[in-house]
């Protein structure tokens, strides 16, 4: 079995993960989809493993996968570390960062970026707190916060703060296997709102949708409204309801091994975007700095390139 990797495939495959096609892939990083094409198969081979189930609909992670997806980010993440360019100053960062997260972006988003810091500035001490967005917003405008890892663009005080986007999600719509709008490979916002929802009520996702059913004059029957994305999932793959959320959150299988399968949308619907926040007008000290730098890298290393 060959076994030589290269980052061109990881590369690759992320781009093909992430935008569930060849196609995409190719516009992407505008290289030809027979490029991306054997490039995956090649990955598959070395490694011995079916990474994704093909279909007309496009391209779905397997479930080694799935698992293969974190630790190609891990692989890309790390060069970026290795490839920082200059070292740090002589003299090492250190004190203390306080750093806000709210509990849903702290799940998705915190670990790794945590991770990072670390192995950049070990001497700093970071201290995170976990807590709503509005809490955490007071705490930034009081400065008894230097900077948040939070939903950016549904800010409840964006005159005292400044955002800087890491991440766009975009939303669409999660159904169990069976749902009658599973059959179709897009679905409008007017046919989702014929059925049944299942709202999540976490980091203002919900204000964002509000908006985007009120802009398009729909009005929806909410079943349930939980600050449990694992309430949502499980509901979702049972039948109970759809929901429309970032993709950011997206797993396809639920606590109870069922499947939820997930759909674009036809509408435009606004990206839910992840991002660094910190009172507007601050002087962030050189820990703040070398976190925000730290946090781009991340969201660099994310975004495949050829």
């Amino acid at each position: 079995m060959n076994r030589h990797l290269t980052l061109k495939q990881f590369r690759y495959f992320l781009a093909v993960a992430e935008s569930d096609s060849v196609a995409a892939a190719s516009r992407m990083l505008n290289i030809a989809q027979s490029a991306i094409t054997k490039s995956v198969l090649e990955l598959e081979d070395a490694l011995g493993l079916q990474l994704f189930e093909r279909s007309p609909k496009g391209m779905r992670l397997t479930p080694e996968g799935h698992r293969f997806l974190v630790k190609a980010r891990r692989v890309i993440g790390a060069v970026a570390d290795a490839t920082r360019g200059v070292q740090q100053a002589a003299q090492p960062l250190g004190g203390t960062l306080a750093v806000g997260v709210t509990s849903l972006v702290a799940g998705y988003y915190l670990s790794e970026l945590f991770a990072r810091f670390k192995r950049t500035c070990p001497g700093v001490n970071l201290h995170v707190v976990e807590d709503a967005p509005p809490f955490l917003e007071h705490l930034l405008i009081n400065g008894e916060l230097d900077i948040a890892i939070m939903v950016s663009n549904a800010l409840g005080e964006p005159q005292a703060l400044v955002a800087e986007t890491l991440t766009r999600s975009p939303n669409r719509v999660w159904m169990a296997a069976d749902h009658p709008l599973a059959a179709q490979p897009e679905v409008s916002l007017a046919e989702c709102a014929e059925h049944d929802q299942i709202v999540l009520q976490a980091d203002r996702i919900e204000v964002l949708m509000r908006n985007v059913w009120a802009r398009h004059q729909l009005k929806t029957r909410a079943v349930l409204k939980t600050s449990s994305l694992e309430a949502v999932r499980s509901l979702v793959g049972v039948g109970a309801g759809l929901a429309v959320l970032p993709d950011f959150l997206y797993r396809p299988w639920t606590l109870d091994a069922e499947h939820v399968e997930v759909r674009t949308l036809r509408d435009a619907v606004p990206t839910v975007d992840v991002g660094l926040v910190w009172r507007r007008g601050s002087q962030p000290r050189a820990e703040v700095l070398e976190f925000i730098e730290v946090a781009r890298d991340q969201s660099r290393s994310r975004r495949p390139v050829a």
